[in-house]
């Protein structure tokens, strides 16, 4: 028994080239001589699944008919896939909330834009820190049918506003490339960026130290970042981990160059049926060079100073709570002027309301919790007139601490609304602190 032909009714904007590219490889088992009943049956699931995996059609109902080619053999069927493609077009204006930012936003997208499942997408967007933003994005499946890796080029622009703790504004306009694979847990990309970047707006309070960081750079960069996320909930976790890594070099021109890397992590375990705990962790360090060249990265060659708009920033309730946003690191009056070297720790233990029923936990009430957390950490700009042990030395037996409690409230989707009340326990001479009640909004939480 075989399959011998295929025919997908209803597809009559997707080209039948796409079409072949993701159903031949799942008809391997149904073409042979030998293939049995189960194979047919087998690849007939495999050919509907992952013709919905495309995300081009509502529905892909399969049946089987004996096949009508003059050379078919006794027990051929041909494969009939009825179908009802998805709209083209969407548009939808929003209004969104996360990392200490509220926004609106207009997003429209054209799906299977030219008849191969490629998506064209374009947003705009308003925020109180984020001024504009706008993007316009073409990603299509590529290399693999099985069609978990992607490949994307957009162009982008952005303004952000960082007067609230740099006297300054940063505008941001370029263009990414990128390839993405994703499985159930994990997401890989590799990407090329280049942009034009431009600190500006510096308001009459600016720093020595922001207005040399005033005008324009290029950063022609490559990275890559991994995550794995196995957490049952991104905004409150009670069981799962979460890892990302990220890695850049810069310096494929431009006047930007450096290699920067960051770690984050989090593992979440449930102790009682209301009760959690959750262990997070945040690593990052910036190297500056001045070129590509081997002799750039000697002992004896000029390091130049890292930029502000690359350096790490530290510091409020997303991360180190009960200090202010960016508060951490060296400040020059009342700029937080960031840092090249950081980490920091964050232990919390959350709870569901008490006296709440199982039935209240599923309601509105259910998403309301106490919480404790320590969180610890420490942002520097590396020393270059002494050796790099003496940085390091000083990043960990100098920390920030904190310790407070407080209440939280998942909305959705995954975002999470924190009302807490602490104080920093241990600060250093430079850290801006908040002792008392803080609010913190985001969907990534130390």
């Amino acid at each position: 028994m075989r399959i011998t032909s295929v025919r997908v009714a209803g597809a009559d904007k997707t080209r039948r080239s796409f079409l072949h590219w993701v159903i031949e490889p799942q008809l391997t088992r149904a073409k042979s001589d030998s293939s049995t009943l189960s194979d047919v049956l087998y690849s007939t699931k495999s050919v509907a699944r992952k013709l919905l995996e495309t995300d081009l059609f509502h529905y892909v109902l399969p049946r089987l008919e004996g096949s009508k080619d003059v050379l078919a053999q006794p027990g051929d069927v041909d494969l009939i896939l009825q179908t009802r493609q998805k709209g083209k077009y969407f548009l939808k204006t929003a209004t969104e909330l996360g990392n200490q930012e509220g926004s609106v936003s207009v997003h429209a997208r054209a799906r299977n834009a030219f008849g191969g499942a490629e998506t064209v997408e374009g947003v705009l967007s308003s925020g109180l820190r984020t001024r504009l933003a706008g993007h316009v994005s073409l990603s299509k499946p590529i290399w693999n049918p099985d069609l978990r890796t992607r490949g994307e080029l957009s162009v982008f622009g952005v303004e952000k506003d960082f007067t609230g703790f740099a006297s300054c504004v940063e505008g941001v306009r370029g263009l990414r490339a990128s390839i993405k694979t994703a499985d159930r847990r994990a997401l890989n990309e590799f990407a090329y960026e280049a942009s034009l970047r431009h600190i500006h707006a510096l308001t009459e309070g600016a720093s020595i130290s922001i207005r040399e960081e005033a005008g324009t750079s290029v950063k022609s960069a490559l990275s890559h970042s991994w995550t794995y996320e196995s957490r049952d909930d991104k905004a409150v976790p009670s069981r799962g981990g979460y890892l990302r890594t990220f890695n850049e070099l810069a310096g494929l021109g431009g006047d930007t160059t450096h290699v920067k890397h960051s770690t984050a992590f989090q593992l979440a375990h449930k102790l009682l049926s209301s009760t959690s705990i959750s262990l997070s962790g945040r690593v990052g360090c910036l190297y500056p060079f001045a070129s590509l060249s081997p002799a750039s990265f000697s002992s004896s060659a000029s390091i130049p100073r890292s930029r502000f708009n690359d350096r790490f920033q530290l510091g409020g309730p997303l991360d180190v709570r009960m200090f202010k946003q960016n508060g951490l690191g060296l400040r020059d009056g009342n700029d937080a002027l960031g840092g090249e070297v950081f980490w920091c720790l964050g232990l919390s233990v959350i709870r569901d309301l008490p006296g709440l029923s199982k039935e209240a936990r599923k309601g509105w009430k259910g998403n309301i919790k106490m919480h404790g957390f320590v969180n610890a950490g420490r942002l520097d700009l590396v020393d270059r007139d002494r050796p790099l042990s003496h940085t390091l030395q000083r990043l960990v037996s100098k920390p920030c601490i904190s310790a407070g409690v407080g209440l939280l409230y998942r909305l959705d989707p995954g975002v999470r609304v924190e009302f807490n009340f602490g104080v920093p326990l241990v600060a250093n001479k430079s850290d801006a602190v908040r002792r008392g009640v803080q609010v913190g909004i985001g969907v990534d939480f130390l």
